[in-house]
């Protein structure tokens, strides 16, 4: 049986009375192995436990626990999935990692294509890598939603952007998914000439059979950075081709909300942005089911701005004084957000004229023109292009910039690295317009007031 390592003992919890500790293994659960994360998800639930426990000195003891369904027993595992992650089989012809420049560190390289991933944070699968067993096991723990990259459902086409012969057949696992209620989201990463207009007709048309199970679809554009140099060849859209795009996506958005009561497909913010089009109103993504995608960002970001700034109005009320605060402070961000960032900026030095804030559209010269996000961009290219400027006090840019939680860029510059070449304090704005509205003015409001949003700022 396999042997997983506690790596921590939560305070208060049922494994610390039973004196757990870090450095012991768990074996088995009720007599039964746990391959991975989900099996331990699984078995956790019941009301009475056995647990299988190796102390860190070889001792093995069996724990007896009664305990109610829902109550967590309180272990964290070194190894979060409590198995190895599946890399990707496929060789796709818009994958992003095979377009990354060489000698960044070796985790940034690593391609998954884990059900498993998919349940627990989001990340989308093609469904090449699953075997029968692995549709079984979600239909068995009901693990929903999953998170499909569909790309297109002409069998013969999803081979050749696949790189995978049996990626065609792949799809046909869905209809196993549908049957067995597994709530899904889907993705549509769009190529240019190859599975966009009638294709994408055909793709949205076919997955809509599949709706509501199926509760949204993202029509996204491929990114496209400078390394594609023996690539399959691809081209970036245009304004026109963003325009057909979205005229697909609303067309459809219309007819299956008349079946369904929802909209079901979406275009991305970057196409509504390529177009030159204001993007959807609020109660068009049906509550941000594609958020992580970039689909409904800048909607998100508008709206809870919105409300933020209605509780900075308050705030002034009580404390006038603010009007008399004079401060410098910029923002770094990428070319996706900029005019969004910059119309918050502008309300907020209106409502307060002493708050100067300057907000710099940063270019990916790292990856190339056609990055526009803001996560994507490199240590490196905000200190180029900042170098000089006026930063007042602080420089503000988004924690989407940091790389998995740790105080470094995508490139390993570190914010140390930053705040010393460019002489100027950073602060990380969180993923919230009351963030961006405290960090800009330099006042705690939140503590000083009811509620605040929660959407992207």
């Amino acid at each position: 049986m396999r042997k997983h390592l506690i790596s921590f003992v939560e305070a208060g919890s049922i494994a610390e009375e039973l004196e757990i500790k870090a450095g012991d293994r768990l074996i088995a659960i009720n007599g039964n192995e746990i391959k991975d994360y989900f099996d331990y998800e699984f078995y956790i639930t019941d009301d009475y436990l056995e647990l299988y426990i190796e102390k860190a000195d070889g001792e093995e003891i069996i724990f007896e626990i009664d305990k109610a369904p829902d109550e967590e027993i309180g272990l964290q595992f070194k190894n979060g999935m409590m198995d190895n992650y599946r890399s990707c089989c496929n060789k796709c012809i818009f994958c992003f990692i095979d377009q990354m420049p060489k000698g960044m560190r070796e985790s940034l390289y690593f391609k998954d294509d884990d059900s498993r991933l998919s349940f627990l944070h989001g990340n989308y699968i093609t469904l090449t890598n699953m075997s029968q067993v692995d549709i079984e096991r979600i239909i068995k723990y009901h693990m929903s939603p999953v998170y499909i990259s569909f790309q297109t459902t002409n069998p013969d086409l999803r081979c050749k952007m696949l790189g995978n012969p049996s990626a065609g057949e792949a799809l046909k696992k869905v209809d196993r998914l549908y049957e067995a209620g597994i709530e899904m989201n889907g993705q549509i990463v769009l190529c240019k000439g190859v599975n966009d207009k009638e294709e994408l007709e055909r793709s949205i048309s076919d997955l809509s059979a599949y709706a509501p199970v199926l509760r949204s679809l993202s029509v996204v554009p491929v990114g496209l950075t400078k390394f594609r140099h023996g690539l399959y060849p691809l081209e970036a859209f245009k304004k026109e081709d963003a325009e057909k795009t979205i005229d697909i996506v609303e067309k459809w958005q219309k007819k299956i909300y008349q079946e369904f009561g929802c909209h079901f497909v979406h275009a991305s913010d970057e196409f509504y942005l390529l177009a030159e089009r204001k993007v959807p109103k609020e109660e068009v993504y049906d509550g941000y089911l594609q958020y992580e995608n970039g689909v409904g960002m800048l909607r998100s970001a508008i709206e809870d701005f919105n409300r933020a700034f209605k509780l900075l109005e308050s705030y002034l009320a009580d404390n006038p004084l603010l009007y008399q605060k004079k401060r410098l402070v910029s923002v770094a961000t990428g070319y996706l957000a900029y005019d969004t960032i910059k119309g918050m900026a502008e309300r907020i030095s209106g409502l307060l004229p002493g708050i100067r804030i300057n907000v710099y559209k940063i270019r990916n010269d790292f990856f190339g023109e056609y990055i526009t996000v803001a996560g994507l961009l490199t240590g490196e290219d905000i200190i180029a292009q900042l170098k000089g400027k006026a930063l007042g006090e602080g420089l503000l840019i988004s924690e989407s910039m940091a790389r998995a939680g740790e105080p470094l860029f995508l490139d390993d510059v570190t914010f140390e690295d930053l705040e010393k070449s460019l002489q100027v304090k950073l602060y990380i704005v969180k993923s919230n317009g009351m963030d961006l509205i405290e960090k800009a003015v330099g006042e705690n409001i939140y503590e000083q007031t009811d509620s605040c949003g929660s959407g992207t700022a």
